[in-house]
């Protein structure tokens, strides 16, 4: 075990962020920190780190054993290249090396007598220069550069003169090149583009040390994590498997939480029901039963309704009219900045109902794609053409369709006037802005809160042409997976850049590959393109051999499928039997249930009619009538007793 989280707690202005948080990270294992926005997972790593305190509880990391850690706001600076402040990560290296050059020009002209100590000390630093990978630091540091994006024409740049996301990767490039015994990264694949985050993937995956992640990007864990842990209502959970395994047994397990309570409900509903209708009998026995039954009931402990998934946030996109058939023709468009040709000669055509996602690596071209299709950006060449009654509803990643001066409210109302401040106010609460939030102004916004407005004016607009840019930025998991359900349940047409390859890979109907200033289609969603692209480029087999295995696995499919007909077909008739036999079963115990209160009721009734008979005066002196009645109706209490006992069994 290399870190051991033992009952973490840290509160902020007395509001609990985590609490009793215990977790142990295993050697070499690779496990991910998940959660929604707010839930203490960044908190959590500070605390790890020793950046902050925690109120209670203790942080263990084996003796010995070095931590690398990756925030996502980095402090990286200076005159250096991005080359040099890498090489800086080397420095113990190129000091070994310049020791060796030392040594070997000292042996040209030392004594016999120095020779000797001087080959002993040149022997153990090429000894430390090799095993500490003297020979291939500049290599790896080369390969680093160039996996995490920056081309060998970028490595003479100033650090200084970076952006923010270059910053970032060269602060990732040297927590790499430490190989520290436990990396913790925190979104390090906000700044990155899909090729950069596949080659980090591999990265990882093959690293020898430990790895903590915090990401939302949900493929990239997917990839990498062998366990989830997940923050959730100020608590700690762990999950093994990837996020996908992790997901599948978080539903399974609220599935089970929520089914547990329905069922205590309509448990006590049941029991309250059998209470009553005992008291109303208003007999001794019945009495001290139901009262029992109301011990027992008083002792159960009553489980707490489970919070809903995705009930804080509702996103419902629908267009306001139906389009054309031919939403979107583009032809022969070029774009170039400063002599740098992004694209040229691009031509496709988008259909209704189509999801399609632009992808590629970053600066090819994507966003300036959706700028020339919004107006934004004019083409140096080309035609646009846009279909009958499309009505285009846009989403830019840098929010520029908000207004940084106007509050909230004024966003909306502004912008749809016929809406009232009740309807503007359920529609900011439908995303989470209540109370005074609905006043906080655009520019003090974080980002995920502007993307979350972004939203709501996307929704109300009730476009049919949906053109959207990286609408996942700054978005938790499960405000993702809001998006991705409202997404695919819309009936127009979405055209939209991502990076966020499970995202593309739930809503993409067709995927547009940017790359070499042309755009390549592909038919499916994200896991059909890497099948695609990994068939066009082994294209090994021949093409005889192709329509061999494709006939050969048709005539199989067919064989499968009729299989599997014939044994779905026997499933459903068994499972429909069952249901039968369970139905009539039921009803059966209906049936003996109301034959057995009919039977309390007649002979309730029957000792009523006795009680009064035997007070009659001419029957009150006829001692032979007397006992008749009695006997009679000890018979019935005899009776009654055992239809009670035979009540209270039929009713559970």
């Amino acid at each position: 075990m290399i870190l051991s989280v033992n009952n973490i707690h840290k509160s902020f202005l007395e509001v609990p962020i985590l609490t009793d948080v215990s977790f142990h990270v295993e050697d070499h294992e690779k496990a991910a920190i998940v959660g929604i926005n707010g839930a203490g997972k960044t908190t959590l790593l500070r605390i790890i780190m020793g950046e902050l305190d925690a109120d209670k509880g203790t942080i263990i990391l084996s003796k010995g054993k070095s931590v690398g850690y990756l925030s996502q706001h980095q402090t990286v600076s200076g005159e250096n290249t991005i080359y040099e402040e890498l090489l800086s990560v080397k420095q113990n290296l190129i000091d070994l090396e310049s020791q060796i050059r030392s040594a070997e020009l000292a042996m040209k002209s030392a004594s016999e007598n120095e020779l000797s100590e001087l080959m002993e000390k040149y022997s153990k630093l090429t000894h430390d220069f090799e095993s500490g990978g003297g020979y291939a630091y500049k290599s790896e540091l080369t390969g680093v550069l160039k996996g995490l994006g920056f081309e060998e024409s970028e490595f003479n740049k100033s650090i200084d003169t970076l952006s923010g996301g270059q910053k970032t990767r060269v602060a990732l490039g040297k927590l790499l090149l430490q190989n520290p015994d436990l990396i913790i990264l925190d979104e390090p694949t906000n700044h990155l583009d899909m090729s950069s985050i596949t080659w980090l993937e591999t990265y990882l995956l093959n690293y020898k040390g430990a790895v903590i992640i915090v990401s939302h990007d949900r493929y990239f864990l997917d990839k990498i994590a062998g366990k989830v842990i997940e923050l959730d209502n100020t608590k700690a959970t762990s999950f093994i498997g990837n996020y996908s395994d992790y997901a599948s047994k978080k539903e399974m397990l609220r599935i089970a939480e929520y089914n547990a309570y329905i069922n205590q409900q309509r448990e006590i509903k049941h029991q309250e029901e059998v209470i009553e209708k005992l008291k109303s009998f208003n007999r001794e026995k019945s009495i001290k039963r139901a009262e029992s039954r109301e011990k027992m009931l008083s002792k159960i402990e009553v489980l707490d309704k489970p919070t809903q998934v995705r009930a804080d946030m509702h996103l419902k996109l629908e267009p306001r009219i139906v389009s054309g058939n031919d939403v979107l023709r583009v032809e022969e468009i070029s774009k170039s900045f400063d002599r740098m040709t992004l694209f040229e000669n691009l031509s496709f055509e988008i259909k209704r109902g189509e999801h399609v996602a632009i992808i590629g690596d970053n600066g090819t071209g994507k966003t300036t794609i959706l700028k020339i299709i919004n107006e934004l950006l004019p083409p140096d060449s080309g035609l646009l053409r846009l279909g009958t009654n499309v009505e285009i509803g846009y989403y830019d990643q840098e929010h520029h369709v908000l207004h940084p001066e106007k509050t909230l409210f004024d966003e909306i109302s502004d912008e749809y006037p016929a809406l009232n401040n009740t309807e503007i106010r359920n529609t900011l609460a439908a995303f989470l802005f209540t109370g005074d939030d609905v006043f906080k102004k655009i520019a003090s916004l974080s980002g995920g809160e502007r993307g979350r407005i972004s939203l709501a004016k996307l929704m109300l607009s009730e476009s049919n042409f949906l053109i959207l840019d990286e609408p996942t930025n700054h978005l938790d998991i499960m405000s993702k997976e809001i998006l991705e359900s409202a997404i695919n349940s819309y009936t127009g047409t979405i055209l939209y850049v991502s990076h966020d390859r499970y995202f593309i890979n739930k809503t993409a109907s067709r995927i547009l590959e940017l790359n070499n200033k042309t755009l390549t289609g592909y038919l499916g969603n994200y896991e059909y393109y890497l099948e695609k692209k990994t068939q066009l480029s082994s294209n090994t087999t021949s093409v005889s051999n192709t329509t061999l295995t494709s006939a050969a696995a048709q005539a199989l499919s067919h064989t499968g499928s009729a299989t599997s007909s014939d044994y779905n077909d026997s499933e459903n008739k068994q499972a429909w039997k069952t249901q039968k036999e369970q139905q009539a079963a039921r009803r059966k115990k209906e049936n003996a249930l109301k034959k057995c209160e009919e039977a309390i009721e007649t002979l309730e009734n029957r000792n009523a009619e006795i009680d009064e008979t035997m007070s009659l005066p001419d029957v009150c002196t006829d001692v032979a009538k007397l006992q008749e009645l009695t006997r009679e109706k000890a018979a019935n209490e005899a009776k009654l007793d055992a239809l009670y006992s035979q009540w209270e069994e039929l009713s559970e």
